[in-house]
């Protein structure tokens, strides 16, 4: 880094923009395949959580590749730099006092750690949608399975692109046995147990 760029501190800290907003900030961090449900889900839970008066906000993969990321394609490196750019985004939005959600595919789990590093114990909360390959392939909600099976796209994950299931997500999901509001009420009980929402 240009030893001329310095760090500047400023008078509102994380805590009291936390304070302001009655709630504790943190990222929810949805991965799975594609059609797994994490956009449906993240979209479902940001409504329930408005309802309550937390303020969030939702970064989903598909409208962050219309602007910030929409130079990159779908390279290991590409995805690398999608995650880390969206990781940054997201801690930028934790400073602010928010509850973050995310819905990306994020195949790599050093990738994960990165974004989980990139903040305080405890604000990165990963939520593994562990919905059966079939079962995502099945619904294709984009018809993008049938053409990576047809060699119409390359670098799909769960075709001919890797898929790191998470070690230790802190929620696990399998939307084809949960319905979505068991799947909302399952996250809100958690960011409850754990006291970043009252």
């Amino acid at each position: 880094m240009d030893e001329n760029i310095v760090w500047h501190n400023y008078a509102i800290s994380k805590s009291q923009r936390s304070e302001q907003k009655k709630h504790k900030p943190a990222i929810l961090w949805f991965t799975g395949f594609s059609g797994s449900g994490k956009s449906t889900v993240a979209n479902a839970l940001e409504s329930a959580l408005n309802q309550l008066g937390v303020h969030t906000y939702l970064l989903d993969g598909d409208n962050v590749r219309h602007g910030l990321c929409k130079d990159l394609g779908f390279t290991d490196a590409d995805r690398v730099e999608n995650i880390r750019r969206v990781g940054e985004t997201a801690k930028l939005m934790v400073d602010a006092g928010l509850v973050v959600l995310t819905a990306f595919i994020s195949p790599f789990q050093s990738e994960r750690d990165m974004v989980r590093n990139l903040v305080e114990d405890g604000e990165f909360i990963e939520v593994f949608l562990d919905t059966p390959l079939d079962v995502c392939e099945t619904r294709d909600p984009k018809g993008l399975y049938k053409k990576a099976r047809a060699g119409e796209i390359k670098h799909f994950t769960g075709i001919d692109s890797d898929y790191q299931i998470p070690t230790s997500p802190e929620i696990k999901i399998d939307t084809s046995k949960n319905t979505l509001d068991q799947s909302v009420q399952e996250l809100v009980a958690y960011l409850k147990q754990q006291q970043i929402i009252g």
